[in-house]
């Protein structure tokens, strides 16, 4: 499977020549196929997400790409090294945050970012400056004298980036960066990566759980059981359901959702907080939406509003995982 080119968004010109190549790539761990022939292509400037639920092999798929694992099949080219013949220059481009960042609790956050350097090679005339330019960047720079086990979470987080960037990576692969952080210190570090990308051009990769920091990337992978099953900018995603969702307010919403389920014409109904989300038909929208507030008044429930919105990416998601589950 050859994965198409993306198409620029203005940050990522057509014809640069991506930072990140994987091809078919496969990886199995017994009989378990991790990774089914994967392809994905990250260019200079973009941001790019793989979703899907756990055990989709999103971690596997970074961990072959940083060399990490090796291919049981594929290949792998980052700046245009080959990850597996001229590894030491591949690796020299990534920059590589993992979901469990091993930080050392009892040095500073200077002097952990010191170390990092040193064990990249990187000269001392070199990561000085460059320290306190990342510091500066990732918002700790008045906490560098502060010891790494008295950090918050966030800033934990913000410690892992700085130690990813301090050899100037062309690439950076992020595994699920903001799980367990606070939605403001996502938003923070969200914003830390879209500068990168925009003002150093650096290729990211970056797997996330959460549907809205995907809708941030420029492409999305979905991932499942090791295959991707689309791809594609999230406005496209979105578009392939354009006049098929219907959103639902009213009460009691388990009655609603049980009886929209009845309806011909709805394939899902999916509880977003206070309201449903209904997957219908596009051309039989009008006539479902007629019969379902109906049927909630005969059943004695209550519809306060019911109208069709744009698709969300979790959405676009759980179609996806019915039809690969159908098909």
């Amino acid at each position: 499977m050859t994965q198409p080119e993306p198409v620029s968004d203005g940050t990522a010109p057509l014809g640069t020549k991506a930072l990140i190549e994987a091809s078919e790539i496969t990886k199995q761990f017994g009989g378990l196929c991790a990774v089914d022939r994967v392809s994905i292509r990250v260019h200079p400037g973009e941001i790019v997400g793989l979703v899907g639920p756990d055990g989709a092999g999103k971690t596997t798929t970074l961990r072959l790409i940083c060399g990490a694992l090796r291919l049981d099949g594929g290949w792998i080219r980052v700046g245009g090294y080959d990850i597996q013949r001229q590894t030491e220059q591949a690796r020299a481009q990534i920059g590589y945050l993992p979901q469990r960042f091993s930080l050392y609790e009892e040095l500073t956050v200077m002097e952990n970012i010191r170390f990092f350097a040193e064990t990249r090679g990187v000269r001392r005339e070199e990561w000085l400056p460059r320290c306190v330019r990342i510091l500066e960047f990732v918002g700790l720079a008045d906490f560098k004298e502060r010891l790494a086990g008295k950090l918050s979470g966030g800033m934990k987080q913000k410690l892992g980036l700085a130690a990813a960037l301090v050899h100037s990576p062309r690439v950076l692969l992020l595994d699920e960066p903001t799980t367990g952080v606070d939605p403001l210190t996502r938003q923070d570090f969200w914003q830390l990566i879209i500068r990168l990308a925009a003002q150093e051009q650096t290729a990211v990769l970056v797997s996330t759980p959460y549907m809205d920091e995907a809708s941030r990337c420029h492409r999305v992978h979905f991932m499942r059981q090791g295959k991707i099953l689309i791809e594609g900018a999230p406005a496209k995603l979105r578009a392939s359901l354009a006049g098929k969702i219907l959103e639902v307010k009213g009460e009691p919403l388990s009655l609603i959702r049980h009886l929209a389920l009845q309806e011909a014409g709805v394939f899902n109904a999916q509880r977003f907080g206070d309201r449903l989300h209904l997957r219908v038909m596009a051309e039989k929208s009008e006539e479902v939406c007629a019969r379902i507030q109906a049927r909630a008044a005969q059943a004695g429930g209550k519809i306060t509003s019911l109208r069709p919105i744009e698709a969300q990416l979790e959405d676009v998601f759980i179609a996806l995982l019915e039809e690969d589950s159908l098909g």
